[in-house]
Protein backbone atom coordinates (compact mmCIF):
# COMPACT_ATOMS: atom_id res chain seq x y z
CA UNK A 1 0.00 0.00 0.00
CA UNK A 2 1.48 3.07 -1.25
CA UNK A 3 0.66 5.92 1.49
CA UNK A 4 0.88 8.89 -0.76
CA UNK A 5 -1.61 7.46 -3.72
CA UNK A 6 -3.93 6.44 -0.96
CA UNK A 7 -3.99 10.37 0.33
CA UNK A 8 -3.99 11.24 -3.33
CA UNK A 9 -7.65 9.19 -3.68
CA UNK A 10 -9.16 10.32 -0.53
CA UNK A 11 -11.36 12.32 -2.02
CA UNK A 12 -12.99 10.03 -4.21
CA UNK A 13 -12.60 7.37 -1.49
CA UNK A 14 -14.19 9.11 1.41
CA UNK A 15 -17.67 8.85 0.48
CA UNK A 16 -18.13 5.08 -0.39
CA UNK A 17 -16.18 4.42 3.05
CA UNK A 18 -18.90 6.34 5.05
CA UNK A 19 -21.30 3.87 2.84
CA UNK A 20 -19.19 0.71 3.17
CA UNK A 21 -18.97 1.81 7.48
CA UNK A 22 -22.00 3.33 8.70
CA UNK A 23 -20.42 4.12 12.27
CA UNK A 24 -17.58 6.15 10.53
CA UNK A 25 -18.93 9.84 11.39
CA UNK A 26 -17.76 12.63 9.45
CA UNK A 27 -15.39 13.77 11.96
CA UNK A 28 -13.85 10.56 11.47
CA UNK A 29 -12.83 10.95 8.19
CA UNK A 30 -11.91 14.11 8.75
CA UNK A 31 -9.27 13.47 11.22
CA UNK A 32 -8.34 10.52 8.62
CA UNK A 33 -7.10 12.87 6.12
CA UNK A 34 -6.17 10.45 3.79
CA UNK A 35 -3.63 8.41 5.82
CA UNK A 36 -4.39 5.06 5.79
CA UNK A 37 -2.67 3.84 8.68
CA UNK A 38 -5.44 5.89 10.67
CA UNK A 39 -8.07 4.82 8.26
CA UNK A 40 -7.34 0.98 9.61
CA UNK A 41 -7.05 2.62 13.16
CA UNK A 42 -10.40 4.63 12.86
CA UNK A 43 -12.04 1.18 11.28
CA UNK A 44 -10.66 -0.87 14.37
CA UNK A 45 -11.74 1.41 16.91
CA UNK A 46 -15.12 2.00 15.75
CA UNK A 47 -16.09 -1.80 14.88
CA UNK A 48 -13.89 -3.39 17.63
CA UNK A 49 -11.77 -5.43 15.28
CA UNK A 50 -7.88 -6.43 15.94
CA UNK A 51 -5.07 -4.66 14.14
CA UNK A 52 -4.77 -7.18 11.61
CA UNK A 53 -8.74 -7.90 11.08
CA UNK A 54 -9.67 -4.01 10.16
CA UNK A 55 -6.74 -3.88 7.94
CA UNK A 56 -7.24 -7.00 6.06
CA UNK A 57 -11.45 -5.96 6.03
CA UNK A 58 -10.16 -2.42 4.58
CA UNK A 59 -7.96 -3.87 1.99
CA UNK A 60 -10.77 -6.37 0.52
CA UNK A 61 -12.99 -3.60 0.31
CA UNK A 62 -10.29 -1.56 -1.72
CA UNK A 63 -10.18 -4.73 -3.78
CA UNK A 64 -13.62 -5.48 -4.21
CA UNK A 65 -14.75 -1.64 -4.93
CA UNK A 66 -11.84 -1.24 -7.37
CA UNK A 67 -10.41 1.14 -5.89
CA UNK A 68 -6.84 0.05 -4.88
CA UNK A 69 -4.94 3.07 -4.59
CA UNK A 70 -1.88 2.33 -7.65
CA UNK A 71 1.74 3.12 -7.12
Amino acid sequence: MNADTFKGQWKQLKGKAKQQWGKLTDDDLKQVEGNYDRFVGTIQERYGEERDAAQKKVDKWLDESGDRPRA
